[in-house]
């Protein structure tokens, strides 16, 4: 069975105006290390949560965190007095949907 963020963070990598190349050296991954780590069909690799946190960062991408939330019961929302980061991702903040 694939992972359904697997997909998501594969297809984002894949899909970036950054080629996947260019990203892997900016998050300090071999290129070949960081595609498999996101092949949804290679079930011998895993993505580390450290990654896929510079992921989002590097690209600007926050679906799998919104897809963490959403399996959890919680919707994310732009917060007006979050930090900083390294690009353009909104700051969030957490709220239940119950």
């Amino acid at each position: 069975m694939l992972s359904e963020l697997t997909k998501i963070v594969h297809g984002i990598v894949l899909d970036s105006p950054t080629p996947a190349k260019a990203l892997a050296k900016e998050i300090g991954k071999p290129y070949s290390t960081l595609l498999r780590e996101i092949n949804p069909y290679d079930t011998g690799a895993k993505l580390g949560v450290e990654t896929l946190l510079e992921i989002m960062k590097h690209t600007g991408n926050i679906k799998p965190l919104e897809y963490m939330a959403r399996q959890l019961g919680y919707r994310l929302e732009p917060d007006a007095g979050g930090a900083e980061i390294h690009r353009p991702l909104l700051p969030l903040r957490m709220s239940a949907e119950r």
